[in-house]
């Protein structure tokens, strides 16, 4: 249940390599109980990737990323009823996904890489969440570059949303995604989520995707990504007064706690 207007997305990397977790979920049944807890510790959406993007990550095979989701996608479906998102830049894997009961496509590309992926969303009416990235995974973090990276995010959205509209893709089905640590040095992610009103300005959703992200180790010297949910929860609940739409986490419970609390003191009198 959303949190002072915030619902949190869990993250299910079913991957063997993915940064922070990669390979802690990669068989079947790791991965379907891991589902099964995020969703008990309060999961909103539910967002299984198979293919690593992390940085200077190597791209798997649309074989291989439909081999390790379709089955995990089926599953959590025949159990859960919560929101299902597919995080892919392949139009065949989404397609895919979609058939095997996704609610949601994920594309870190924002629909750049997969020409097809087009197609895929016109012939759908479901939410498609649009990432911004200087770069690819495999050289987004070698000397990421920007003027002013709140202006030329922004401004990024503004004609990505305007590419979509004129290709038939509604607005009201858009959500965006700075794409936190994604082609941005640490200044960089800390200037995105101080303005997140910026992004807020363009009058559609936006999601945060900060979690166990190097720029939290870094500012509280944790160089083990598994360890930096303590500092995930006090971003997620910063960046929650922002009045974003959704927060996406790798540990669900401990980001629900902390937005309860600031929603508590946000409502005290």
């Amino acid at each position: 249940m959303a949190v002072n207007g915030v619902r949190i997305m869990g993250i299910l990397n079913v991957t063997p390599d993915s940064f922070s977790d990669g390979g802690s979920f990669a068989s079947f049944e790791a991965a379907v109980a891991q589902a099964d807890r995020l969703i008990a510790d309060g999961a909103d959406i539910l967002d299984v990737g198979g293919e690593s993007t992390r940085p200077f990550a190597a791209e798997v095979s649309t074989e291989e990323e439909l081999r390790r989701v379709i089955p995990v996608i089926e599953a959590v479906r025949r159990r859960h009823r919560l929101p299902i998102s597919i995080d892919t830049t392949k139009a065949v894997v989404a397609e895919a996904a979609l058939k095997a009961g996704a609610d949601i496509i994920n594309d870190i590309s924002a629909l750049r890489k997969d020409p097809a992926m087009l197609t895929v969303v016109r012939n759908t009416t479901v939410p498609v969440i649009i990432m911004h990235m200087q770069g690819t995974p495999a050289d987004m973090q070698v000397r990421p570059v920007y003027t002013d990276v709140v202006r030329e995010v922004s401004a990024f959205f503004a004609e990505r949303l305007d590419w979509l509209a004129e290709n038939g893709v509604a607005r009201h089905r858009l959500i965006l995604d700075p794409g936190i640590g994604f082609g941005k040095t640490l200044h960089h992610n800390l200037s995105l989520l101080k303005h997140l009103d910026d992004l807020s300005a363009l009058g559609v959703p936006v999601l945060v995707g900060h979690s166990r992200k190097r720029f939290l180790g870094e500012i509280a010297a944790i160089p083990a990504e598994a360890e930096r949910d303590l500092a995930t929860a006090v971003a997620s609940a910063l960046c929650a007064a922002k009045k974003i739409a959704i927060i996406r986490v790798h540990n669900v419970a401990a980001t629900r706690q902390a937005l309860l609390v600031a929603e508590a003191i946000g409502n005290a009198a």
